[in-house]
C-alpha cells in the first residue's frame, strides 16, 4: 500500500471509535522507507501501538564496513539506537489527547552495549522498532494528529537518527573502534590465562546506588606493579592495567575502601561498556557468575550433596527440592547452577553470602563434630573447583581470614587504591592453623546437576516483566531479583521469549536443560536474535541475555 492509501484510511476512521484504528494495520511504501504498523493498541491508555520502519541502504547511506562483523554490527546498532532516543526526545513534549496519545518511545539504553532488536541491520536494510500512542480524545480517534506524527514528525526523527548526512561519522568510528579494542582484549585475556582485566585510569565507582554513571572526582584505578599487564590494541596502541589470573583471588581491605566497588565492576565487566562510562576497558570473562545466598529461592531436583549432606530426617540432597530454601542451601544450589552453566569464574561478596556456607572455624569444628554438621563449607571445595573443574573464584572478604590460606593472589583496597599483598598474606596464612577437615575434597556428582524441565502446559504464553526483578509467563511468576548481572529489563523479555521457544519446540520433554539452552543459542547464531522472539511480542524490547541467566530462569521457574 502507498502513503495515499494510509491517508485515505486515516480520513475514514477520523472521529470514530478507537477500535477502528485496527484498520491501519499493514505495510505502506513511503518514498524513503517501508512503514509497518504491526499492532494497534485497543485503548488510548493501553500499551502504545507497535510500529516498524525498514530503511534501505540507498536511503540511509550507512557504510557496509560499519556492520560487516557481529562485534561492529552490535556497536553500530547501539550507537544508532542512542541517536534514535535523542531524536525522539526533541518531540516528546506533545499533548495530542488522552492517555498515551502522541507518545513515541523505543528501547531505552544504559551503560552497557547489548544486542537488541530495536535497531537492527538486516543486510543493508536498517530495521527500526518503536511504539507510538495513536491519538484520541476519550475513545474518539484524532486521525489528524496521527497523520502529523506519521507524515511529519516521524520522518524528521528518522532523518536525524539514521541518515548518513546527519551522522557524526567520526563518533561512529570511535564506537566501532572501541568495540574492536574490547574484542581484542578479551582474546588476549584467554591467551594470557586471565579471567579479568582492569585498565589503568578506569573509573570504577558509580554516581550513586541508583545510577550506573561514573562518579565525578573518583580515584582512578591503578594496577599494582606486580599484576600489571599490557594489552595490544588494533592500530598499534598499547594499554596497561591489572590482569586477574585464573585461580583464587581474595579482595580484602577496610569497610568503604572499595572492595565491593571493584567486584561490582567485575560483575558488569561481562558486558562491553560505552565510551565515557569509565569502565570501557574493565572486562571480565563473559561466563563469570555472581554467587550469593538467596533466601526463599525455589530449588527443584538439584544435587547439592557436594556441600550439604546427612540432613536430619534423611532428605536426599542428591535430588534436593525446596519451595523456600535457606541461605546455605540456596547458595549451594547457586554454585551448582554456575557449574551447570559452564561458568569459568565465581564472583562472591562475603556481605551477601550465608556465613555457615562459606567457612567453619576450628573452634566450631571442636564444638560440633563434622559428622553432626551437614554443611561442607565452600572454602573446603574452592581449590577443587579450580584444579578439577577449571573454575576460578574472586571473593571479597572483610572478616573470613581463612580464605587467605587458599588464595593464589590477595588484593587489598586502601582508599580505592589497589595493593598486591599476596606475599604478606601468605606469611600470615602460614601461621594460621588449618581447620580440621579442610582437606579440599574433589567435587563429585552422581548425575547432571539439576532436574527435569517442566513440559508445555498451555500451548502458548503471555510474557510480562517487572523491571529487572520479575518475569511472568501467563500467571506464573519467576523471581529473578538476585540474578545481579542482569543489566537491562529487556533481557527479562528475551528470557521469557527463550523459555517460550524451548516449550513451543517441545525440547522440554526430550532434551536436558543444557541441550535446550545450547539449542536456543545455536538457533540465534544461525538465524539471528529475532528468530526466538514471538512475532506479536508485547513485553518491552527484548535484549540479549547470557546463557547463565537463561539457566537461572529455568531453575527458578516453579513449574
Amino acid at each position: 500500500m502507498t502513503p495515499q492509501d494510509l491517508k485515505k484510511k486515516l480520513g475514514f476512521v477520523n472521529h470514530k471509535s478507537y477500535g477502528m484504528y485496527k484498520e491501519l494495520q499493514g505495510e505502506y511504501g513511503f518514498p524513503e522507507y517501508l512503514l509497518c504498523i504491526d499492532h494497534v493498541q485497543g485503548d488510548p491508555f493501553a500499551a502504545p501501538s507497535r510500529v516498524r520502519v525498514r530503511i534501505p541502504g540507498k536511503t540511509h547511506g550507512l557504510k557496509d564496513s560499519w556492520h560487516d562483523t557481529r562485534q561492529k554490527k552490535r556497536a553500530a546498532e547501539d550507537y544508532l539506537l542512542r541517536r534514535f532516543n535523542e531524536s525522539i526526545r526533541r518531540f516528546e513534549n506533545r499533548n495530542m489527547g488522552s492517555g498515551k496519545s502522541g507518545s513515541i518511545t523505543t528501547c531505552r539504553t544504559g551503560q552497557e552495549v547489548l544486542e537488541r532488536i530495536a535497531v537492527l541491520f538486516d543486510g543493508d536494510v536498517l530495521e527500526v522498532r518503536m511504539e507510538i500512542g495513536f491519538p484520541a480524545r476519550g475513545r474518539t480517534i484524532l486521525a489528524d494528529e496521527l497523520e502529523t506524527i506519521l507524515f511529519s514528525i516521524l520522518p524528521q526523527i528518522l532523518q536525524n537518527a539514521f541518515y548518513l548526512r546527519k551522522l557524526d561519522e567520526r563518533e561512529m568510528e570511535r564506537r566501532i573502534g572501541l568495540a574492536q579494542e574490547q574484542e581484542a582484549i578479551r582474546k588476549q585475556m584467554k591467551e594470557k590465562g586471565l579471567i579479568a582485566f582492569l585498565a589503568d585510569g578506569s573509573i570504577l565507582p558509580r554516581e550513586s546506588g541508583v545510577s550506573e554513571r561514573p562518579m565525578k572526582q573518583a580515584v582512578p584505578f591503578s594496577s599494582p606493579e606486580s599484576m600489571r599487564v599490557s594489552m595490544e590494541l588494533p592500530g598499534g596502541k598499547t594499554i596497561t592495567g591489572m590482569g586477574i589470573p585464573q585461580g583464587i583471588t581474595v579482595i580484602t581491605g577496610g569497610g568503604y575502601h572499595g572492595k565491593s566497588t571493584l567486584l561490582k565492576a567485575l560483575e558488569k565487566g561481562v558486558y562491553d561498556h560505552i565510551l565515557g562510562d569509565g569502565r570501557e576497558y574493565v572486562l571480565t570473562e563473559e561466563s563469570a557468575w555472581k554467587v550469593r545466598a538467596e533466601d526463599g529461592r525455589y530449588i527443584r531436583e538439584c544435587d547439592i550433596s557436594p556441600f550439604i549432606a546427612n540432613l536430619p530426617g534423611g532428605q536426599d540432597t542428591k535430588n534436593f527440592s525446596s519451595l523456600n530454601a535457606s541461605g546455605s542451601t540456596s547458595q549451594a544450589a547457586n554454585v551448582i547452577e554456575g557449574i551447570e552453566s559452564k561458568t569459568s569464574a565465581f564472583l562472591i561478596d562475603e556481605d551477601t553470602t550465608a556465613t555457615n556456607f562459606m567457612v567453619r572455624d576450628e573452634w566450631m569444628s571442636q564444638l560440633v563434630a563434622d559428622e553432626k554438621e551437614p554443611i561442607t563449607p565452600f572454602i573446603r571445595k574452592i581449590r577443587s573447583l579450580y584444579e578439577d573443574r577449571g573454575i576460578s573464584t574472586v571473593i571479597v572478604v572483610g572478616s573470613s581470614g581463612d580464605y587467605l590460606t587458599v588464595a593464589d593472589h590477595v588484593l587489598q583496597m586502601d582508599c580505592y587504591v589497589t595493593k598486591d599483598v599476596t606475599r604478606q598474606a601468605k606469611k600470615i596464612a602460614a601461621d594460621i592453623p588449618v581447620p580440621r577437615g579442610q582437606e579440599f575434597p574433589a567435587m563429585v556428582f552422581r548425575k547432571p546437576f539439576t532436574g527435569k524441565m517442566a513440559t508445555d502446559k498451555y500451548g502458548d504464553y503471555k510474557i510480562k516483566t517487572g523491571g529487572c526483578d520479575t518475569l511472568i509467563l501467563n500467571k506464573e511468576t519467576i523471581d529473578l531479583r538476585y540474578l545481579e548481572q542482569i543489566a537491562d529489563p529487556g533481557q527479562l523479555a528475551a528470557l521469557g521469549a527463550m523459555l517460550r521457544y524451548i516449550l513451543k519446540n517441545g525440547w522440554s520433554g526430550r532434551m536436558t536443560k543444557q541441550q535446550a539452552v545450547d539449542a536456543v543459542y545455536r538457533d540465534i547464531e544461525k538465524n539471528g536474535f529475532l528468530s526466538v522472539i514471538p512475532r506479536g511480542y508485547s513485553a518491552g524490547h527484548p535484549v540479549m541475555p547470557r546463557k547463565q541467566e537463561l539457566y537461572g530462569v529455568l531453575n527458578r521457574w516453579r513449574r
